[in-house]
């Protein structure tokens, strides 16, 4: 059996321009062609895809998965196992979370009182006010802080629950995009991000494409913005981050 490249984006989930690039890098190439000179896949080209979609969704880089699957040691068996376990230690984590949420959701409901240590256990040695403190440190004496600082003062319960759903909503289309294969300079990327400004002027303060692409770079540099972006989608830190810049540099072709 061969298949055509639309059939095998059909079933991977990914597009066909995916497909060509992966080819064109060396990273999957088809093992046939067919009398017209179109890409033909066979079952383990298929094989080899999967390996490399999973590789990909733990958030390995190209350049790693390629390094990974041409390995001459290693076999097929070992790269399952070492998936395994990489998508076991996630769910471990998650499982965590969502049992704390669902204890502190129970305990409130029935009015106990949890103990600070039950409270906070699940976030280890993390203290998320230190990020609130850095960010007097780094930001305090700016316009931007300060405006920040007036609005959040002002909202509401329900005006925080509004700004927490644009995000959620926000961070559902931005992983179907990657997960489509779309570029970060396309145009579809680039919206986004313009979105995601246009929300922080909407919510923080008035977000320049200057001061937006200087926070792009810091979601990447700053290991804990980073893993807040990536645990949305591995890789979605270093996708966005190139989307604002191409979003920035559209901005200043049609000014």
């Amino acid at each position: 059996m061969s298949y055509s490249v639309g059939q095998v984006a059909g079933f991977a989930g990914v597009t066909v321009r995916t497909l060509h690039h992966y080819d064109e890098i060396g990273l999957l190439a088809p093992g046939g062609r067919s009398h017209a000179g179109h890409r033909r896949y066979s079952d383990a080209d298929l094989d080899r895809l999967q390996q490399i979609l999973f590789y990909r969704e733990l958030g390995f880089p190209l350049d790693e998965v390629a390094a990974l699957l041409d390995d001459p040691d290693a076999d097929p068996r070992a790269h399952l196992r070492r998936q395994h376990e990489l998508l076991t230690a996630r769910i471990e984590k998650l499982q965590k979370m969502a049992a704390a949420v669902e204890h502190a959701m129970e305990a409130r409901k029935m009015g106990i009182n949890l103990t600070p240590e039950e409270r906070f256990e699940v976030f280890g040695d993390k203290d998320p006010e230190q990020y609130a403190e850095e960010a007097e440190q780094r930001w305090g004496g700016t316009e931007e802080y300060a405006e920040s600082q007036r609005r959040a003062a002002r909202y509401t319960k329900d005006d925080w629950k509004r700004v927490q759903a644009e995000v959620d909503a926000w961070s559902e289309r931005y992983q179907a995009l990657m997960a489509a294969g779309e570029p970060p300079a396309g145009q579809a990327a680039m919206d986004l991000a313009e979105e995601h400004r246009r929300h922080i002027c909407k919510w923080f303060y008035e977000c320049s494409y200057e001061l937006h692409q200087c926070l792009g770079a810091m979601y990447v540099s700053d290991e804990r913005f980073k893993a807040f972006y990536d645990a949305m989608r591995p890789g979605l830190a270093e996708h966005l981050r190139d989307a604002i810049t191409a979003n920035a540099a559209r901005h200043a072709r049609e000014a």
